[in-house]
């Protein structure tokens, strides 16, 4: 039976997109839901899935960024209400998409062509999959606007309350139900997840390359390549060694 993840972070849209499938593809399973493309990468690691559906505008890791690490183990459909990246996808062959508001003729076609993909060998597609992302990536960054990003972040050092500017931490890991903030002046742990922080920092200067662990790319002096697609990021100055896993170590592969 084929499968399929849908991203979207509206959830009447994914809701909207399942029930669509569900009529026009009876045999498709939907395995995993995601609101965002880190969910979306985390939860194809998980089910495996042979389709995948990804917003292109999602807080955080957005859909064309987590296509970098799906696009070569599955069917990616971009869904999108900007009908630029839609064409641009198109048109190189390599991708199919769908515009939202759902048409349900146009969802029809895809679902069309997708069963044929499904039911031939791969085409080697690798570069064209390269070149589409390449743009959208592209074009998504010239139309984002950098204003906004969290400049300075609060935390309890002590008996005081430390406000730390981003541009000196180092480094930010999971720990439970906080955050360890590593910065150029010390440690301090805040409450604030590790998902919450990679949507109010700059992505321009800070990168996930663990589910958790987030990187200053100022900091990083290099990365080494480990087994089985991870890596290894050396800091400046630093000892530590902050790991990079297989869904995002195509951050590193494309800079």
């Amino acid at each position: 039976m084929p499968t399929a993840l849908v991203a979207d972070d509206e959830p009447l849209l994914r809701e909207r997109l399942c029930g669509l499938l569900a009529r026009l593809w009876p045999e498709l399973i939907i395995v995993a839901q995601a609101r965002n493309g880190r969910e979306a990468v985390e939860m194809f690691d998980e089910h495996a899935p042979q389709v995948v559906f990804l917003d292109v505008h999602m807080p955080g890791l957005n859909g064309v960024e987590a296509a970098r690490s799906i696009a070569r183990r599955a069917e990616v459909v971009f869904v999108t209400a900007y009908e630029q990246y839609a064409v641009t996808a198109f048109e190189q062959g390599a991708l199919d998409y769908v515009v939202k508001p759902f048409d349900e003729a146009r969802l029809a076609d895809t679902v069309q062509r997708l069963q044929q993909r499904l039911a031939r060998a791969p085409e080697g597609d690798d570069a064209k999959l390269d070149a589409v992302i390449e743009k959208m990536s592209a074009e998504l960054r010239r139309r984002v606007t950098t204003t906004g990003w969290l400049q300075w972040i609060k935390a309890s050092v002590g008996t005081s309350v430390r406000l730390i500017p981003v541009e000196q931490v180092v480094y930010l890991r999971s720990d439970e139900k906080y955050t360890l903030v590593v910065w150029e002046g010390g440690e301090a742990l805040i409450r604030k997840s590790i998902r919450e922080l990679a949507d109010e920092l700059d992505p321009e200067r800070f990168v996930q390359v663990h589910r958790s662990v987030i990187v200053n790319l100022h900091q990083v002096s290099q990365v080494a390549r480990g087994p089985n697609e991870t890596a290894e990021v050396h800091l400046k100055g630093r000892t530590e060694l902050l790991p990079v896993s297989r869904s995002f170590v195509h951050v590193f592969r494309h800079m």
